[in-house]
Parts: C-alpha cells; sequence; structure tokens
C-alpha cells in the first residue's frame, strides 16, 4: 500500500501535467488544502481519462464508478488508481467532501459515451454542470469549509464558465472525436451547419455562434466573481485566479481570430504570472 505522502505525490504529478493553469493557481493555498484538491482532481483526471482515452470506457467506468462505491463504504480500492484512492481517503477524513458531487462528475463522464450531440444550451449547460460545476462542489468543503452553502451558486456558475470556455477552445479536438456540444439551436440560429463545422468553416456565421456562447460563459463568470469576497483570505486568490486565468482563454482565442479547428489556444506561462501578481497584488 503506497504511503499518504507518496499518493498526494502522485495527484501533484497528475495536475502538474494535466492542467498548468489549475496547478499554477492553486499551489498559492496552504499546503494541507493544496494536496486534498490534488487529490479531488486527480479523481477528475482519471475518470475523465477513462471516458476519452480507454479501450473499453463503457466498462472501465463502470468498473470505476464501482470502485468509488467500494471507496464510500471504506474500502481502499486496488490497482492502477490505488494512489488516488488513498489521497482521497486522507482528504475525506479531513474534510466533509460532498460524495453527490464525485457521483455526479461520473454521470457527466458518462454522457460522452452516450451524447455525441446538443439540442439546446440548456442540455450544455446540464452536461456542463455534471463535469464541471461539479468539480467546484468537490472543492468547497476544502476551500472555504464554513461558507459551502453561500458559496454554491457561484461555484456552479464558475464551473458552466469554465465548461464552455473549454467547449469554445476545444472545438477542433472534440470534432476528432466526433463530438460536438455547439447545441443545435444556436446554429440554426446563426444559419451554421454541421457540415459547415466539419469543413472547419471560419465565417461571420461561426464567429456569432462562438460570441454567443462565449458572453453566456462571460456572465457565468461575472457571476461566480459576486461571491467572491466570500471566500477565506487564504483562498480567495486561487479561485479567483482560476476565474480570471480561465476566462482569459476566450480573450486569447479572439485575439488569434478564432482559430479554433486546427489550434488549441493558452494563456502563456508568462501571461499567467502577470495576471497571477495583479491579482495577489
Amino acid at each position: 500500500m503506497v504511503d499518504v505522502a507518496n499518493a498526494y505525490r502522485q495527484c501533484e504529478q497528475v495536475i502538474k501535467y494535466h492542467s498548468k493553469t489549475f496547478y499554477k493557481a492553486f499551489s498559492l493555498l496552504p499546503e494541507h488544502k493544496r494536496k486534498a484538491v490534488w487529490a479531488v482532481y486527480a479523481f477528475c483526471r482519471i475518470v475523465d481519462d477513462i471516458v476519452d482515452e480507454g479501450s473499453a470506457p463503457h466498462e472501465e467506468l463502470a468498473f470505476f464508478e464501482k470502485e468509488f462505491h467500494l471507496f464510500l463504504n471504506g474500502k481502499i480500492p486496488q490497482g492502477n488508481y490505488h494512489f488516488m484512492w488513498v489521497a482521497l481517503h486522507d482528504s475525506f477524513t479531513h474534510y466533509d467532501l460532498n460524495k453527490d458531487a464525485f457521483l455526479d462528475m461520473i454521470i457527466g463522464q458518462r454522457m460522452d459515451l452516450v451524447k455525441t450531440r446538443y439540442n439546446t444550451v440548456e442540455e450544455v449547460l446540464t452536461y456542463s454542470y455534471h463535469v464541471a460545476s461539479s468539480v467546484g462542489l468537490m472543492l468547497l468543503p476544502i476551500l472555504a469549509p464554513n461558507k459551502v452553502e453561500e458559496l454554491r451558486e457561484g461555484a456552479i456558475a464558475l464551473g458552466l464558465g469554465m465548461q464552455l470556455t473549454n467547449i469554445l477552445r476545444d472545438i477542433g479536438d472534440d470534432l476528432a472525436r466526433d463530438r460536438i456540444y455547439l447545441p443545435r439551436d444556436l446554429m440554426d440560429r446563426y444559419q451554421y451547419s454541421e457540415q459547415n463545422l466539419q469543413k472547419g468553416l471560419m465565417n461571420q456565421n461561426f464567429i456569432n455562434l462562438w460570441e454567443h456562447l462565449a458572453k453566456e460563459a462571460e456572465q457565468h463568470y461575472k457571476k461566480a466573481m459576486e461571491t467572491m469576497n466570500e471566500y477565506p483570505i487564504y483562498s480567495r486568490t486561487p479561485v479567483k485566479a482560476s476565474a480570471v486565468l480561465y476566462g482569459e482563454i476566450l480573450s486569447k482565442i479572439r485575439k488569434k481570430q478564432y482559430k479554433v479547428f486546427d489550434e488549441k489556444q493558452y494563456v502563456s506561462n508568462e501571461e499567467k504570472s502577470i495576471i497571477l501578481s495583479r491579482i495577489s497584488g
């Protein structure tokens, strides 16, 4: 059995490799809270990778969900993800983590196995809640243990903004997986067809469609910011930083003339450092 310290180190490597934005933002937390965030992130990353990269994702996800229920019953599963379960067990011991949020994440990932097209914005937001807002609800007991209910709606809004940003950034990558998250009702409204999307057609209709969802994302970021000062001082800057850094991706895409079919736009490390210094200053 891997020791707890090593388990957390492995979780840290997962987030450090897969999400430099979150790693940079949440590295500002006190150590014990930072490690719990690493454990939660590792859970989310693993279940996401099962769906996106697993050789038999339906079976692997069902097995992972079974492992989580064993975990909830006090057993630490063995196998490839043992380190994550060890770290997560320690985090559950120290924080009143919301098991329903973890289950919602699994539900959201299962959506990707059965649904590749979305008809309405509401459907996209429901999906976004499960795969992104659930993360905020997982983290709240770590980041603001005495303000969980007060911050719930803001955390949900932040997740929605981030996932809409992911969708707008990852259009090309998602197409390669035969997934389209741009909702049919908006595509019809802006007279932009799936055939146009498959061709990577960049025209004003596409820009109008993209901007509609970008403004929706920005409204969710704005709502999240309204309660930002309710976070304790130690977690306020990391949460705000993650919101601002993620929102900056939208600005980056605009500066790059909406190139989302063949390029993936990022905020550079230098830009992140400037933004973080501005926030923490």
